[in-house]
């Protein structure tokens, strides 16, 4: 890409995001932000910005709120294949056992997505990237874990690597190879998790197509010690960690990913107050996944007041997924996690901003209107940021900048 000459965006309403601001959203009146090389190279009061910048494009917002662009940190989005036919089943009351004893379940999207050679993959999966960038998503995590052999992961993760060559986003890739038990290794997850940890990590990590590798610590899924083998393995290969974690039942996981001072720990419904102490000592990133929730029409909710009481950043995030949560929509999302989990819009708009970009390790670069931060900029046609969260159905973002240039315009 090009390196975008200086810009100037005036006449512009801030909704920063930045911890240094204290007004609620972050937000600056009278405020202009200075782009220079796809990087936020000041937020000055609009005019010492005049006077101080030389050459280039000055751009009037026309008040506009500017926001930053939106980080969907957990998804599933490469993958073939969708299971609306068996969603339909469990509405009429069959049952998941059967669902899965007739070939359905994940193992059906394994089936899809082995049966999808690298660029139908990326095809198959890019309008599902286009809707989430209409509504404002510059910075995207997607996640192997639907191939589940070493061909068909690292297939997964070039596909995701391919989808941000052809289009104005960041990926960040996650090596979920420990997302569930495959055919070839039915009754042997202990052997399984060895390949998992000899082969498929150690080739990721080679060929660099991945940040960070994740787990399914679950019941029916991977057990806590084998959650902790993936784990040693992907420090033993320069790989972050971040994991499914206490989503159906407590194992503890999300202490487990804060003892590894891992990224995030997503889902967390059923964190015990254990864990919540060791989010927050460790830093770790609370990742609340509301579409699943709804979409399996769980009770359980996560424990948000007492994240919130011990400080633990909350992320928000679509979990884009064809079995739980089947919704390209971040803002749905964020509309989900206040009216299901109790946030506030501003908690919501942080959920997809700066913490999102902290659970993506990303904090000093991506998520906020501050200097030195990706130009990745947002502009809504509203009066108040909440406007973003609350209604649904119709898009009130006009443009979407990504590095400094304008992409999108409403």
């Amino acid at each position: 890409m090009s390196q975008p000459n200086d810009t100037l965006w005036i006449n512009a309403r801030l909704a920063t995001c930045d911890a240094a601001v204290t007004a609620p959203y972050g937000a600056l009146d009278g405020h202009a932000l200075w782009l220079k090389g796809g990087v936020i190279h000041a937020v000055l009061p609009q005019d010492a910005a005049l006077r101080a910048f030389g050459d280039g494009d000055i751009i009037d917002a026309k008040g506009a709120w500017i926001t930053p662009g939106f980080i969907d940190c957990h998804t599933h989005l490469v993958y073939g294949g969708n299971r609306a036919a068996e969603w339909e089943k469990r509405l009429t009351g069959v049952p998941y056992q059967q669902i899965a004893a007739e070939g359905g379940g994940i193992i059906s999207t394994v089936r899809a997505t082995r049966g999808l050679d690298e660029d139908e993959l990326a095809l198959v999966s890019l309008p599902r990237l286009k809707a989430l960038m209409k509504e404002g998503v510059t910075t995207i995590e997607m996640k192997s874990g639907y191939g589940l052999t070493l061909a068909d992961e690292l297939k997964q993760l070039r596909a995701a690597r391919r989808l941000e060559a052809a289009m104005p986003v960041e990926v960040a890739t996650t090596l979920l190879s420990a997302h569930a038990l495959p055919p070839e290794f039915a009754g042997d997850a202990d052997g399984y998790i060895r390949h998992v940890c000899e082969v498929i990590i150690p080739a990721a990590a080679q060929e660099d197509l991945a940040e960070a590798v994740d787990v399914f610590c679950e019941g029916v899924g991977f057990s806590p010690a084998q959650t902790r083998q993936v784990f040693e393995a992907a420090r033993a290969h320069g790989l972050q960690v971040k994991g499914h974690v206490e989503q159906l039942s407590n194992l503890h996981g999300a202490a487990l990913v804060a003892e590894f001072g891992g990224l995030s720990a997503d889902h967390i419904e059923y964190l015990d107050d254990a864990g919540v102490a060791a989010l927050a000592a460790a830093g770790t990133v609370a990742v609340l996944l509301p579409g699943a929730y709804y979409f399996l029409r769980e009770t359980q909710k996560p424990p948000v007041d007492k994240l919130r009481a011990a400080n633990v950043p909350m992320a928000v995030s679509t979990d884009l997924n064809p079995g739980t949560s089947p919704f390209a929509s971040i803002r749905l999302a964020m509309n989900q996690a206040c009216v299901l989990f109790g946030l506030t819009p501003e908690e919501a708009l942080l959920g997809t901003t700066r913490h999102a970009a902290q659970a993506l390790g990303r904090a000093a670069t991506h998520g906020q209107l501050a200097a030195g931060h990706v130009a990745d900029l947002l502009l809504w046609d509203i009066e108040h940021p909440a406007e973003i969260v609350y209604g649904l159905g119709t898009n009130p973002l006009t443009r979407r900048v990504f590095r400094g240039v304008v992409q999108h315009e409403g």
